[in-house]
């Protein structure tokens, strides 16, 4: 047993990032001298408070590398090593999904080729405790021939990886740290939560002060034991009756408690995923970050431009990278069958618009037509990972044609109309339905809804009983059909636009 120890995302078959400087970290004794080497360039370092960093310089695509680590008495060394592309791909529920379970997935994993994608997985854990650390050393770097493992891939980080991998010609490394369900402050850091968004770690003080940390450890598992009978209970229900109805489920099952008591190990309590999950990959050197994530914010819409930007900042920091890419997913339509459409999607939408036009290096993959009526996980990953795949190929490799959806640019408000102009609508639009969605107001603020006129690259909207114009709103609507695309195949984006 060596004395020093590597983190344990290095493993045999590891993707590195090509053209980056290459962090290799971990753990040993205070003064230990490591060396790193790897395709005949060296680094050296000392374990300092209990870690190290040593650093390569960056290095060319490659397949079947050897990278070895070295206190000058014990060396370790990895094998089947490549360099090429690794991209993080965090979020929740929707990123998660698995491979096999997507439309087309069984296919994909029984006749897709030799696809040169590898993941690794940072395990679902909550608490660094004994079990974590014995389940992590068994954590490695998996490749698409072994299909038992990849069938459990995020089916969105996989056709992203793929596609990113055939367009570059280089192996593509995904790196999977998400977790259904989780509001974006598991994923931060205290500090980052600042203003308003400090409301998810007051309340979690809060509920938990009463508390001793084994106690409020005991709460959760004992709800997690609740909640297991609960959700085999439901399945009975699902199953048996006539017309299921989410009322008649509580009445059958009895109280929902999810998502449980907050806890140290309740993964949907702020800042715990952040420490368990993001941190046992950082600083591992990225290209950088795909997000699929909002879903749980539909209770507090209004601040989640907020809370999303701080994420951002907070993981640039953690990897010491001020431009680190990041791309996230513009929610698609949602809503259940019977809910009220409180248009609080719409905000969230909005919120991932802004943070795209106002925090440098990113991309935005819009999804508004890749939902489901009735299903917040909708099935088909495959378009939503060619999106996530057109916008790093566009933004952060050069260039790529047909990669923007098209997007509300400005308004020129007439006496009794509004006429849009757009960015990306090159060669106008392209109708897959009726030219319908669009809503308008005057003075006072009540939208009504609107006609719609496509006039080559512009719309003009208008509504008989409207004059003086003073906003128009496209697809505000937490579910509605998708008509209206770019001639790029792209569906136009959900936007409100107001006079100034």
């Amino acid at each position: 047993m060596a004395g020093f120890k590597t983190a344990r995302i290095f493993s045999d078959g590891m993707v590195l990032q090509r053209g980056k400087n290459i962090n290799v970290f971990g753990e040993g004794a205070d003064g230990t001298g490591i060396t790193v080497s790897l395709l005949g360039k060296t680094a050296h370092c000392t374990v300092k408070n209990g870690r190290w960093l040593a650093v390569l310089p960056p290095m060319e695509a490659c397949t079947g590398a050897e990278l070895t680590v070295t206190d000058g008495v014990d060396t370790v060394r990895f094998s089947d090593v490549a360099l090429g592309e690794v991209w993080l791909a965090g979020g929740q529920s929707n990123m998660e999904y698995e491979l096999r379970n997507c439309t087309g997935g069984r296919e994909h994993l029984e006749n897709d080729g030799d696809v040169n994608v590898r993941f690794y997985y940072t395990q679902k854990k909550t608490i660094l405790d004994e079990d974590f650390f014995e389940c992590e050393e068994k954590m490695r770097w998996e490749s698409f021939s072994n299909k038992e493992s990849a069938q459990y891939w995020s089916a969105v980080g996989y056709f992203f990886a793929k596609e990113l991998s055939e367009k570059l010609g280089v192996t593509v490394g995904v790196i999977g740290c998400n977790w259904g369900g989780t509001s974006a402050s598991a994923w931060m850091s205290r500090k980052y939560a600042q203003g308003e968004t400090s409301v998810y770690f007051e309340e979690y003080d809060a509920a938990i002060a009463p508390k001793t940390t084994e106690q409020a450890i005991k709460d959760y598992r004992d709800y997690q034991e609740y909640h297991a009978a609960w959700e085999k209970k439901s399945a009975e229900y699902y199953t048996t009756a006539q017309n299921p109805t989410w009322d008649g489920c509580l009445e059958y099952c009895g109280e929902n408690r999810y998502p449980g008591p907050q806890s140290p190990v309740n993964p949907m309590s702020p800042g715990v995923l952040h420490e368990s999950m993001l941190m046992r990959a950082c600083p591992y050197t990225l290209a950088g970050s795909i997000s699929y994530q909002g879903e749980s914010h539909d209770h507090r819409p209004e601040m989640y431009y907020t809370l999303f930007t701080q994420l951002i900042r907070n993981w640039r920091e953690d990897w010491h990278d001020d431009e680190l890419p990041f791309i996230c997913a513009q929610l698609p339509m949602h809503r259940y069958s019977g809910d009220e459409d409180r248009k609080n999607w719409c905000l969230i939408r909005e919120a991932q618009m802004r943070a795209f036009n106002t925090v440098k290096n990113m991309g935005i993959a819009v999804l508004i037509d890749c939902g489901e009526f009735n299903e917040i996980h909708p099935k088909d990953k495959a378009p939503v990972g060619h999106r996530f795949a057109l916008q790093a190929l566009d933004k952060f490799y050069g260039g790529c044609d047909g990669a923007n959806a098209p997007v509300i640019a400005g308004a020129v408000w007439g006496a009794d109309s509004a006429e849009l102009s757009f960015k990306n609508a090159e060669g106008g639009f392209e109708l897959k339905g009726e030219i319908d969605g669009f809503e308008i107001c005057g003075e006072d603020g009540n939208y009504v809804p609107a006609k719609a006129e496509i006039n080559g690259e512009r719309i003009i909207v208008s509504a008989d009983n409207i004059t003086a114009p003073r906003g128009v709103r496209y697809l505000w609507t937490n579910y509605g059909e998708v008509h209206i695309y770019g001639r790029k195949g792209l569906p136009l984006a959900p936007f409100r636009i107001t006079a100034e």
